[in-house]
């Protein structure tokens, strides 16, 4: 049993270490869509997604005892199954503008759905709230539909023959959708067969119960009256109607009638804006959701080595040779690792800013984590290739030395071609997460088009000329003088970065909220977090991205370990008082109601 359980956990790692590898790939492919992004509002959705993927990549454990996989903010159970309110439009036109309704989905009356109660939801406090059967449809259809994409996009087809599973050869897991789900097989999360037909219901009520549950306890939790959402959600949900409403125009529809042929019978405008709703209030209540203090203090006496952090000086040289000699060549109080950094790096850049900004080689509070993920020989797991001890799988012998309650300030050591200097040895921070806005400048490049007339994109300043830095700089200047010369409150900067700033988050006055410490590149995030930061402390940040203009808000409200100790309390196997809500919540099926589920059997088998 204790094998089992210790492959189990093998296997875990694994998955866990792969997961971070994947993510850290994503999340640079997100940064330089971002900047390659014109369109405001695409490129804040982008932005969020990165956000995403960086708060759950640092909410990955990997320790000797356990390993914490977080479930995605915004995708976990509640979302998963159910199809994301930017693919919808996507969806229903592709099904509306090609004529084309699904079989098994047609129910040729709409009141029974709408009416008759499909599912009962008992929660984790006992009491019971119906569900009609209209909620199942619109899940399931969801699921169907995000089935259907996935299922596109890994065969690599595109358009009507794809999603009809219609490209050739299948692997052994590929769905055909000319056939039923019932008589095709895949498997569960325990390795069991089964059909296609019961993974699709088991997620859909797996769904409902988890975006219900968490619903019904945000009520509770808001005096029996549902919260209200955001105004930015409630804008996504009215926009999305409304290009739905004009697609339905365009192919003879009205807009009830086209929600329920693309969907499900029983849907309409209605019905679409409840349960979007519904999704996003959950959505709200599991981000926001407080654990106990008791919660924190057990996870913290658990997991204090994986939120200990270090300052230090660190530079990765291009062999271990070189990485010798910057260590010979570095001085005592390690002033002069600066020029080392300039003298050694084989990037135009790096020594551009070593001379320019310290911070651009200072890292502060790195955890363990932060310092793996900066790709670098210190943090990479070590070789076992050659060794026949089987219990060196996983060891980091760079981060043990780092993070030894032996270490000292004024430390320093080449390891491998890592070269770090040792400012403060591990500890735990305390302080809380910070809010600040910030306006981005970056350079532009003008290149002429097959027309021979001149186009302008903005680029990274780290490839920029020196020319196009300068100009660059000469905005921020500006813009900066500018605020100066107005009221200098917030509202005013926030206005100025809605007219001038080039990141995705201008929109909302360049502001960002929660941060925690190494969220953002290193000159940001130590500009942010310098301990004699005041509120409304301004001025301008050069990153590989631009020059930012920075304005303080002051300190959030949480502490930056209980966020990294809130990704793994939501986690999917935390017994945690947040996940008790769904755990506990028991969801089962009406019979009556359940007779108008839509359901995939009238599919034609070949």
């Amino acid at each position: 049993m204790a094998k089992e359980k210790e492959n189990k956990l093998e296997a875990k790692r694994e998955r866990a270490e792969s997961k971070k590898a994947e993510l850290n790939e994503k999340i640079e492919e997100l940064r330089e869509e971002i900047l390659k992004e014109n369109d405001e509002k695409k490129k804040n959705a982008l932005r969020k997604e990165r956000d995403e993927l960086i708060n759950l990549r640092n909410g990955i454990v990997i320790s000797d005892e356990k390993v914490v996989i977080p479930m995605e903010s915004g995708k976990k159970k509640a979302i998963k199954a159910c199809i994301a309110i930017v693919l919808v439009i996507a969806i229903i036109c592709g099904y509306v503008g090609s004529g084309l309704a699904r079989k098994g989905f047609i129910s040729t009356l709409g009141y029974p759905q709408r009416t008759f109660t499909g599912l009962v939801l008992t929660d984790n406090n006992g009491k019971q709230h119906k569900i009609k059967t209209v909620t199942y449809n619109y899940y399931y259809s969801s699921a169907y539909n995000v089935l259907q994409q996935q299922q596109s996009q890994l065969s690599g087809v595109s358009g009507l023959s794809g999603l009809l599973g219609q490209s050739g050869s299948q692997s052994e897991d590929s769905i055909d959708f000319g056939k039923k789900l019932s008589e095709q097989t895949t498997t569960d999360d325990d390795g069991k067969k089964i059909t296609w037909e019961k993974k699709l219901n088991d997620q859909v009520m797996d769904s409902i119960k988890h975006t219900y549950a968490l619903y019904y306890a945000a009520v509770e939790a808001n005096d029996g009256k549902e919260p209200e959402i955001t105004a930015e959600q409630t804008e996504e949900i009215d926009s999305t109607l409304d290009e739905i409403k004009e697609n339905a125009s365009k192919n003879g529809y009205t807009l009830d009638a086209y929600l329920s042929l693309a969907v499900a019978y029983g849907v309409n405008s209605e019905i679409f804006r409840q349960e979007e709703t519904i999704k996003a209030i959950a959505e709200n209540y599991e981000k926001n959701y407080t654990f106990t203090d008791t919660e924190y203090d057990e996870y913290l006496k658990n997991h204090k080595a994986d939120l200990l952090g270090v300052d230090i000086k660190y530079f990765e040289a291009e062999s271990e040779d070189e990485a010798k000699k910057f260590v010979d060549e570095l001085s005592d109080s390690g002033a002069n690792f600066g020029a080392l950094v300039e003298k050694y790096s084989s990037e135009k850049w790096d020594k551009k800013m070593a001379g320019l900004d310290e911070n651009s080689y200072t890292y502060y509070n790195y955890t363990k984590e932060n310092i793996k993920s900066l790709g670098g020989a210190i943090g990479v797991a070590d070789d076992n290739e050659n060794t026949d001890d089987d219990n060196a799988e996983g060891k980091f012998s760079g981060l043990d030395w780092l993070f030894s309650d032996k270490r000292k300030a004024g430390d320093v050591k080449a390891y491998s071609t890592s070269v770090v200097y040792v400012m403060k040895p591990a500890y735990l921070y305390e302080g809380k997460t910070i809010n600040v806005r910030h306006i981005l400048i970056q350079p532009e490049k003008t290149t002429k088009d097959d027309d021979g007339n001149n186009t302008t994109e903005d680029i990274n300043a780290s490839d920029a000329t020196a020319k196009q830095l300068k100009a660059a700089k000469e905005k921020a200047d500006k813009v900066y003088e500018e605020f100066n010369k107005g009221a200098k409150t917030s509202d005013a900067f926030a206005e100025l970065a809605k007219k001038y700033s080039k990141d995705g988050n201008a929109t909302t006055g360049g502001l960002y909220e929660d941060i925690q410490t190494n969220y953002m590149v290193s000159e940001f995030n130590n500009w942010c977090f310098d301990k004699n930061r005041k509120k409304g402390d301004t001025a301008i940040v050069l990153t590989e991205f631009g020059y930012h203009i920075m304005y303080f808000e002051g300190e959030g409200e949480n502490l930056v370990w209980h966020k990294l100790a809130d990704s793994v309390l939501s986690a999917e196997d935390s017994d945690s008082s947040l996940n008790s809500i769904t755990e506990k919540a028991k969801l089962k099926t009406s019979f009556l109601g359940s007779r108008y589920f839509v359901k995939d059997v009238d599919m034609p088998s070949e």
